[in-house]
């Protein structure tokens, strides 16, 4: 395993079930399209971002075990660090990819064991509007894809999930929308991958 990044499957099991117990009693969550999610291979879901709640709704709609990437910002603190590590955070510096060495190996790593890594294109929180996203990071994945000679039907698929939160008399109302896999080349424009992404999010968000 590289560096000290290591997700604890037995931990992220007891919170994802605890999430389920307090996230259906705060929210009517509604999912769309999981079987969309490939079960046998890697991926990248991408999602919608609103607000800090989009982490865990997404946790909750994927059934299966996810590994999400971060900001290098919240792991500043060692007790928080080590469990944003263990509920299967990935920590990334956007100011200086070269720090985040390890956290690139470990993506890599996660993709050839077939797991899947959650991450959110637009970078931070847009709600109700959609941001115009970073492209860097997918970029890179493409790169690994091409560096793992996947060509084809073989192809990293990248799956839009739109979210949608809708204020109800009682509980808000989060409709999460998982869009069909998009997929690229090795050598693609990691820019106008992203836009694409975007797109198919802001459509699935009901957003412009």
């Amino acid at each position: 395993m590289h560096g000290n990044i290591r997700r604890s499957d037995l931990l992220y099991q007891c919170i994802r079930v605890i999430g389920h117990a307090c996230f259906h009693s705060l929210y009517a969550l509604r999912f769309e399209g999981q079987g969309k999610i490939p079960r046998d291979r890697a991926g990248i879901i991408c999602p919608k971002h609103q607000f800090w709640t989009d982490i865990p709704i997404v946790g909750l709609a994927a059934q299966k075990p996810l590994s999400f990437i971060a900001k290098q910002e919240l792991f500043v603190y060692p007790v928080i660090h080590h469990f944003l590590i263990a509920i299967g955070g990935i920590p990334m510096d956007r100011q200086r990819p070269i720090r985040s060495l390890n956290s690139f190996r470990y993506v890599e790593e996660l993709l050839k064991r077939r797991e899947f890594i959650v991450l959110f294109p637009e970078g931070t929180y847009y709600p109700n509007s959609m941001g115009r996203g970073k492209h860097g990071f997918i970029q890179r994945i493409l790169r690994i894809q091409e560096r793992m000679g996947l060509k084809g039907e073989e192809r990293i698929p990248f799956i839009p999930v739109g979210i949608r939160y809708e204020s109800k008399k009682f509980r808000t109302e989060v409709r999460v929308n998982i869009g069909s896999p998009l997929y690229a080349d090795g050598e693609a424009d990691g820019l106008e991958f992203t836009r694409r992404i975007l797109k198919e999010i802001a459509a699935l968000s009901g957003l412009h």
